[in-house]
């Protein structure tokens, strides 16, 4: 596992540079998933601007103004909170022991980094305007396509996506946010996908609204955009093990930490008596003999413990069946042995790792939808599509995961459970409705 690009380098090269903890694996693949979004986004609502189903919109702008001081301090703020923690944390990296991931969120930073930096964006901003600035300013009438709008839709996407997903992980997890609401809020651990995308969604419907771009054709376009995003986002889960793991794989064990092997159900259980405190309270035995609570995941008892067992064929790696995911961001697990880094633990029984399954799943689903997107000639029914391929993967994906679940009627359903069940319902739904009003439109 990696958590950070400073174990990438580390392992790939041999380089041990501190400064490179700041980079985690799983925001790096969230940005590369906004980045593989927006790509395939723009292309579809060019495809569907020139077949004349999206218009433009005329805006009418002030042309050659000078910088104004709100464009000034927006960009000195900015500026100023960049340069004061990541400077800050270039500064402090040098510091054997230090916390990266503490120092980004405490108020600790650098005052010369931060000043610098906000200097510098000012200066640009004002030298862009200056070049730009005409003796009278005058106001111009311009087209705005929906694909020139990307940049703020990213944005929306990204603020309320946010947002979403860590309110439906602390709505998920309310006994662990009662007990540090503050600091499960702020917390870069902690995010929900369905909670993201239906904040974010319901933001950027509001702002299409207000300028014109037709809801239906707009939700079509980022139906292979959302799929492609999700599955590049799902390997950051895989490779910084964020805890978005499956259940026990119980055809394996772990005869060493990190190490996976072929095991007997008699074999399994006995390690799970083996590790019972762990499997029981979510505590391991540190070197000096004291128990360390490691993971709320933990079971009644040792028969409860949820696993299932699948042999993969042997000319496939057993990690794609059985994981222990060693280096873990959670630091969920017991002691790697030879390791005294901050992450230096590995789940005691492997799982199934359900990031790839979703990687490889949502990437066949992508390429489904953006192979049948031609052919879909009425609106919105390709993102109803989308709302059942989703929703469909997720449900099954979440037979073989362990997540809070909630009593309703003797079943007990998880919260992905319930929101992928309504998705396909919705997309059902939907592509009933869409269709029956296009015949009637057409009638």
């Amino acid at each position: 596992m990696y958590p950070n690009l400073y174990y990438v380098l580390n392992d790939w090269f041999g380089w041990k540079i501190n400064a490179f903890k700041i980079f985690y694996t799983f925001g790096i693949f969230v940005a590369l998933s906004f980045i593989a979004a927006a790509y395939f986004l723009t292309l579809e609502l060019k495809r569907k601007e020139k077949d004349g189903l999206l218009q433009p919109r005329e805006e009418t702008i002030t042309a050659g103004q000078p910088a104004s001081f709100f464009d000034l301090l927006i960009n000195g703020i900015v500026g100023f909170i960049f340069g004061y923690k990541l400077i800050g944390v270039f500064i402090a990296s040098r510091s054997q022991g230090l916390d990266i991931q503490d120092y980004i969120f405490s108020s600790s930073g650098s005052w010369a980094g931060g000043i610098a930096v906000a200097a510098l964006l000012v200066y640009f901003k004002y030298r862009e305007k200056n070049k730009q600035k005409l003796s009278k300013p005058e106001k111009r009438i311009i087209r705005v396509w929906p694909h020139d709008r990307i940049g703020d839709m990213v944005i929306f996407a990204l603020v309320f996506g946010i947002i979403g997903a860590k309110l439906f992980d602390n709505l998920e997890n309310w006994d662990r946010f009662i007990q540090n609401p503050i600091g499960n809020l702020i917390s870069p651990s902690g995010l929900t996908f369905y909670g993201g995308l239906i904040c974010a969604a319901i933001a950027i419907c509001i702002y299409a609204k207000k300028k014109g771009i037709n809801i239906l054709h707009l939700c079509d376009s980022f139906a292979p955009a959302l799929m492609i995003a999700y599955a590049v986002g799902r390997i950051g889960c895989q490779v910084a093990g964020d805890g978005d793991w499956g259940i026990y794989n119980s055809a394996y064990i772990s005869d060493v930490p990190g190490h996976v092997v072929v095991a007997t159900p008699q074999v399994f259980n006995n390690k799970l008596h083996q590790y019972a405190p762990y499997f029981l309270n979510g505590g391991v035995t540190d070197p000096a003999g004291n128990t360390v609570v490691v993971t709320d995941r933990h079971s009644e008892t040792l028969e409860k413990v949820p696993h299932k067992s699948f042999k993969g064929p042997r000319f496939l790696p057993k990690w794609m069946f059985a994981f222990t995911y060693p280096h873990n961001v959670n630091e969920d697990g017991i002691l790697l042995p030879d390791c005294n880094d901050k992450y230096c633990r590995a789940l005691p029984q492997p799982v199934f790792p359900t990031p790839f399954y979703e990687t490889v799943v949502c990437t066949l689903l992508f390429l489904f939808l953006w192979l049948i997107r031609r052919r879909i000639k009425i609106a919105g029914v390709m993102f109803c599509i989308y709302l059942i391929c989703n929703g469909v993967e997720r449900f099954l994906v979440e037979t073989i995961r362990v997540n809070t679940t909630y009593s309703i009627f003797g079943i007990h359903p998880t919260q992905a459970e319930l929101i992928s069940a309504a998705l396909v319902i919705v997309g059902v739904i939907g592509i009933i409705v869409f269709k029956r009003k296009h015949r009637v439109g057409n009638a």
